[in-house]
């Protein structure tokens, strides 16, 4: 076990207000595609004011209200205010409000809202009250009480019920604190974030990690590859929020493109980053990434590299925070990754939680209150973290257990290859074998020729660096790879067969 006694005083957002009051014309947010500024010295007045319609509408301290607009830069005064005001706001995804209703409504129903505020219009027949955003301000003045609340996400679980959590204001300030110091944030620091803001991550390692070092943060709706390095060049960008998917978009560089001087590094997280891909873009742009793993029952980060110090490539960094374990199964004795032996990952600390809000999920947590991750992972002597995959991912191919990751880790390494996803499918002889589905561009998958050199790239890449075990049985090419808004492959729709596969090889 690996234990960091790292404590934070920082109990509410009016200690950063505070912090960084000496500076009211310093930018905090700024969208990236219009001339739209959030300035220190506005703050107050913004959620005096968010506060003031809160009231008007009837919700106080310990009600529960949804979150619901259109760009992040609309979104952040109405997040900030919910917390100040003692809220527990629950940021709700738009392209659901938008594509299905319904599933906004659903949502709203596991979360238990009290109401929604959203700039967006409201369905028809909702069963939750919903409260159109003013689109001016009013005056007001901030007031001095801040009690509790927090933030309500709610993710999809393996049995279909949602696993609802709560994050108090506390968890969050505490792991925006250690985020900023461990990135050595400063107010000279522009972040940029493209990342869905309905999730933990934005709001923690964008918004909150941002306040709390007085630093300015860029938001952008969506992630654009047209003339994204135009954009950091712009607006002078030092760190970029990103995920391993954006990454591998921003390879090869195009001809022109620039990387700018100004940037520090790139921060990755939300999923496995392999390493060839790191390494691929740090030799194309100069630029660092610092590997990350977290969590939303942990507030976000749990471990992360460090910013100033050295790095350890395919580790997600040692832990910031929150103790971290790696225990093995008693019943576990062939457990294996690359010849190192791993066990699953467990967590506990001031940033995670202690319970989920929904029924179903109390075996998830030991009677010592260690939160069982379901990722897979060891420690090396220096103590840094290597996460091999999850625990329902292991393969089972005749006895020998299989890491998907592994399999993975060498298939992206190869040219012309977008994405990868190895399952386990059934098997007559072996119980299990691994398969990878593969996307390659459309241009590729179009062209004979070219596909026949990146299926002989792939195999002669399985051959040279895995066992006969790791090889997959079947290379899977697709048109596209299902993911989530954080670029987390959907392996639930690969496993019900829900994409279209283009060629099948045999190997």
């Amino acid at each position: 076990m690996v234990s960091v006694d790292e404590s934070s005083d920082v109990a509410s957002l009016s200690v950063f207000f505070e912090a960084h009051g000496d500076a009211p014309n310093a930018t905090y947010v700024r969208d990236a595609r219009r001339d739209l500024s959030l300035h220190y010295g506005e703050l107050a007045g913004v959620l005096a004011s968010r506060r003031a319609q809160f009231e008007a509408w009837g919700l106080g301290p310990g009600d529960r209200v949804g979150l619901l607009f259109a760009s992040p830069f609309s979104f952040v005064g109405w997040f900030l205010a919910g917390l100040h005001a003692g809220l527990w706001v629950a940021p709700l995804d738009p392209t659901n409000a938008t594509n299905s209703p319904e599933a906004t409504d659903h949502r709203a129903h596991a979360l238990s809202l009290n109401a929604i505020v959203s700039d967006l219009p409201g369905p028809r027949h909702s069963a939750t009250r919903w409260w159109r955003a003013p689109s001016s301000d009013v005056a007001a003045s901030l007031a001095n009480e801040e009690v509790g609340g927090g933030v309500l996400l709610a993710s999809s679980g393996s049995t279909g019920t949602p696993k609802v959590m709560a994050l108090s204001k506390f968890q969050l300030l505490t792991n925006a604190r250690l985020i900023a110091r461990n990135h050595e944030f400063t107010r000279r620091d522009r972040g940029f974030n493209a990342l869905p803001w309905w999730h933990v991550n934005a709001e923690v390692v964008g918004f909150l990690a941002t306040l709390c070092a007085g630093a300015t943060l860029v938001v952008d709706e969506r992630f654009h590859r047209t003339k994204f390095w135009d954009v950091v060049r712009d607006h002078e960008v030092t760190w970029i929020n990103a995920v391993p998917a954006m990454i591998a978009r921003l390879l090869p560089l195009h001809d022109g493109e620039r990387v700018p001087d100004s940037l520090r590094f790139v921060r990755s997280a939300s999923a496995p980053l392999a390493p060839r891909l790191l390494q691929a873009f740090e030799a194309a742009t100069g630029v660092d990434v610092i590997e990350s793993y977290g969590m939303t029952e942990a507030a976000s980060q749990i471990c992360a590299n460090p910013a100033g110090g050295a790095r350890v490539i395919g580790s997600v960094g040692r832990p910031v925070g929150v103790d971290v374990r790696v225990v093995r199964p008693p019943d576990d004795v062939a457990t294996g990754f690359d010849g190192v032996e791993v066990g699953l990952v467990e967590i506990k600390g001031p940033t995670v939680i202690t319970n989920y809000e929904s029924p179903g999920y109390d075996d998830r947590f030991d009677d010592h209150g260690w939160l069982r991750t379901g990722d897979v992972g060891y420690f090396d002597e220096d103590g840094f973290l290597f996460l091999v995959g999850r625990s329902d991912d292991v393969i089972n191919r005749g006895g020998e257990k299989v890491y998907p990751q592994e399999i993975e880790n060498v298939l992206t390494g190869v040219r012309g290859v977008e994405r990868v996803v190895v399952i386990g499918e059934a098997d007559d002889v072996f119980g299990q074998v691994p398969v990878a589905y593969v996307e390659v561009p459309a241009d590729v998958v179009r062209d004979d020729l070219e596909l026949d050199a990146v299926l002989s790239s792939l195999r002669g890449a399985l051959t040279s660096q895995l066992t006969k075990a790791y090889r997959p049985a079947l290379l899977k090419i697709v048109e596209e790879i299902p993911t989530a808004a954080t670029g987390k492959v959907r392996k639930g729709l690969v496993r019900s067969g829900d994409v279209r596969v283009v060629r099948v090889e045999h190997l």
